[in-house]
């Protein structure tokens, strides 16, 4: 008989396939991102919640394909790649939108505001974060391309060039989260100890994203080196 699920039928094509669509939901998950911080930054709490609605929807859609493609998984597979490096990546993707989540949950159960001169710095950090995740969300549409060639030649290449390009969308991130904690601290005065703490954590979570982002471009890059 047929299976009917969804999971099942993309395996049959190739077990990185349902790992593609779990990115796929992961970047469009962490895509909401900016919409938070846009709503957040203009006092609108209605657009704060849908944006936070539209991101748990996102995450709880990957949860679910990691756990179908985690049951549906074959114990062995013939290829030339290992099961355990698939479900690193796979862990790795879905940290991302766990961490989005956790942006999201923190700037709709805490009332922040952001002061003025973290505003432009915080922009350009989130926005280059979602680049990074975009990045990596590329580089994992390239695995079939990666198969065909046995992980090696022009496509190999051209994968650990867009790696190394990751890589320094991520340092970007690092430069602007420093800055961005640094204008922070120039704020504690004018800020309890509490809201100071609450800024890091989501600063560092912020960068989080672009951090699980750039692991998952170098575990396939590791896969190309073997």
């Amino acid at each position: 008989m047929k299976s009917t699920n969804p999971i099942a039928s993309l395996f049959g094509t190739s077990p990185f396939k349902p790992l593609q669509e779990h990115m796929r939901i992961v970047n469009e998950c962490v895509a909401e991102v900016p919409g938070l911080f846009e709503a957040l930054i203009a006092g609108d709490a209605e657009g704060l919640e849908k944006a936070k609605d539209k991101i748990f929807e996102k995450e709880n859609a990957a949860d679910a394909m990691k756990n179908q493609l985690r049951a549906h998984l074959p114990k062995s597979l013939f290829m030339p790649v290992d099961r355990r490096d698939l479900l690193e990546v796979l862990d790795m993707q879905d940290s991302i939108a766990d961490t989005a989540q956790d942006i999201a949950g923190l700037l709709v159960e805490r009332d922040m505001t952001v002061p003025a001169d973290m505003v432009d710095d915080l922009k350009s950090l989130v926005q280059r974060c979602v680049d990074t995740c975009q990045a990596s969300a590329t580089i994992v549409e390239e695995i079939d391309e990666l198969i065909e060639t046995g992980f090696r030649g022009k496509e190999a290449s051209k994968v650990e060039d867009m790696v190394d390009k990751l890589g320094k969308i991520e340092d970007e991130t690092d430069e602007l989260g420093m800055s961005l904690a640094r204008t922070l601290f120039k704020q504690e005065d004018s800020m309890s100890p509490v809201s100071v703490i609450f800024w890091y954590q989501l600063i560092q979570w912020v960068g989080d994203l672009a951090d699980y982002a750039e692991k998952v471009g170098d575990r396939l890059r590791l896969l190309i080196a073997r």
